[in-house]
């Protein structure tokens, strides 16, 4: 890249580089770290027209996640599934395809001018304190 004086680098980073939660620790800490290595890569690399930027999703809808979401023997959701439709403003867990077109614009030309970004794409999550009480 430094030789051809262009190149996209994505690093896959997560919104729980921003938020903390109980039990999550030494991910918060990984992902919070990759944070700031893509500032750091943009920081060193940017005067070689190298963009390094991460991608940062929220909750979403895999097989890894399906038993979160599996109703459970009485009918009622898992109190995760409620949890986390109930913090995020899109009211549901993402599809693994929104995140195609985030990646394909960090990818391409039409973000040359985006370096040491983290594009989070959770739905609104991180911009929500959550519903007033009634």
């Amino acid at each position: 890249m430094m030789e051809r004086r262009e190149g996209k680098i994505i690093n896959i980073c997560s919104m729980m580089s921003e938020l903390g939660r109980e039990t999550v620790s030494a991910y918060a800490a990984a992902k919070g770290g990759l944070k700031m290595l893509t500032r750091n890569i943009c920081s060193e690399y940017g005067a070689y027209n190298i963009q390094c930027n991460g991608l940062g999703p929220g909750y979403i809808a895999t097989p890894q996640t399906a038993p979160l979401r599996e109703t459970q023997p009485d009918g009622s959701r898992h109190p995760f599934d409620s949890f986390i439709c109930a913090k995020t403003p899109a009211g549901r867990w993402l599809e693994p395809e929104e995140l195609g077109g985030p990646a394909v614009f960090l990818a391409s030309h039409a973000s040359d001018a985006v370096n040491g970004h983290i594009l989070y794409v959770d739905g609104g999550i991180l911009a929500y304190i959550g519903k007033q009480p009634e």
